[in-house]
């Protein structure tokens, strides 16, 4: 492994970290489409910035594309506040419009400066490492690494400082406001820190990929846990997965870095959703099963029990013909029988099925509660 590569994969390592802890907030939020509108929407912040510094190495591109970050954020609220437009609809409204400008901008004015629209939108890992730091002849590693290890740190710092703050805010902004903790302070706080993070990114990995391990990470976490400390240590995790996984691919496949990386985000993504131990597709389907399995065996009960000592018991109740008592396939009514008998809910007798006590229990609680609802 050369040093470029170790030195790209340390670079996407740090941005998926960086990304995905207020990235987190924003799955929780339901607000995912806002680190889309902030990442392309700095685009102009950028734009605008160069043509009064003139140059695209000076600090202020970063600081004028944070302030149109947080300008989206506003616009976006303040369209939502009419009443008139939804969240998803202002925020589809605004985006477009800065991006739009910003290209407007680059493809009339700066067409000589090197803010090609590929570059924007899929940024260029493999140039990273060449763009160095040096101080005094020592070259102290790749620029990218040091802005999104300064990024990271931020993050980390704000979120260990604000930790309480920004979990009530998030799940009951109610109460958070009732204790004096400031909502709308911190969620300007959050909307900061991803614009932050946005614009740090957005040089190396174009604003696809910060969408991508911004929100696709956390999603996948929020499948795997219900606690917020483990969900974001899980995002943190699933992203530096993603995106070194992303890195070799690219080189397997000899395609674009940051596209194969939010590939492999998305299939980091649909492999939790169908296989997460708690709410993926398979548990579910298990679930499901598992509950027809038991509504069935309780309906077998209360059927057993309604013609429990009654003349009719002798044909009702017995395994032989119960298919058509009760509506179903002789296959499905032989596997019920068994599970019911493996459960202890019934006893075959000579063909005739009598109810244990705990069978009997279960039909009475299911009758009763039937009729309380």
């Amino acid at each position: 492994m050369t040093s470029a590569q170790i030195d790209i994969q340390l670079i996407a390592a740090a941005t998926a970290a960086a990304c995905a802890i207020p990235g987190v907030f924003l799955v929780l939020r339901r607000m995912a489409m806002m680190s889309d509108a902030i990442s392309h929407s700095i685009l102009l912040g950028i734009v605008l910035a160069y043509f009064v510094v003139d140059s695209t190495s000076s600090p202020f591109l970063i600081a004028g594309a944070a302030l149109v970050g947080l300008l989206t954020v506003v616009l976006v609220e303040a369209l939502q506040r009419t009443g008139l437009v939804k969240e998803d609809a202002a925020i589809g409204l605004v985006f477009p419009l800065l991006f739009s400008v910003g290209v407007i901008l680059i493809a009339r004015f700066a067409d000589n400066v090197h803010l090609d629209i590929d570059s924007v939108l899929l940024g260029e890992l493999a140039f990273a490492p060449f763009d160095r730091v040096i101080v005094s002849g020592w070259d102290l590693g790749p620029r990218g690494l040091w802005i999104m290890g300064a990024i990271l740190a931020i993050n980390l710092s704000l979120l260990l400082l604000f930790f309480k703050e920004l979990k009530l805010a998030t799940f009951d902004a109610g109460l958070a406001a009732s204790l004096g903790l400031a909502p709308v302070a911190v969620h300007y706080g959050l909307m900061s820190s991803v614009s932050l993070t946005a614009v740090g990114a957005f040089d190396a990995v174009g604003s696809i990929l910060v969408v991508a391990l911004m929100i696709g990470p956390p999603a996948a976490a929020y499948l795997l846990t219900d606690r917020l400390t483990t969900m974001i240590w899980l995002s943190m995790l699933l992203g530096v997965v993603s995106a070194i996984a992303g890195y070799w691919l690219a080189h397997w496949l000899d395609a674009s870095i940051a596209g194969a990386m939010a590939t492999m985000v998305g299939v980091t993504f649909l492999t939790t959703l169908v296989f997460s131990p708690s709410r993926g597709l398979v548990a579910s389907l298990a679930r499901r099963r598992q509950q027809k399995l038991d509504f069935a065996q309780t309906m077998l009960a209360i059927h057993l029990l309604n013609h429990e000592g009654t003349p009719l018991a002798e044909l009702e109740n017995r395994v032989a013909g119960l298919d058509a008592h009760l509506h179903w396939d002789a296959t499905f009514t032989a596997d019920i029988v068994a599970r019911a008998r493996r459960h202890d809910l019934v006893l075959e007798n000579e063909g005739l099925l009598v109810l244990t006590p705990a069978g009997r229990t279960r039909a009475q609680s299911a009758l009763v509660h039937q009729a309380a609802r």
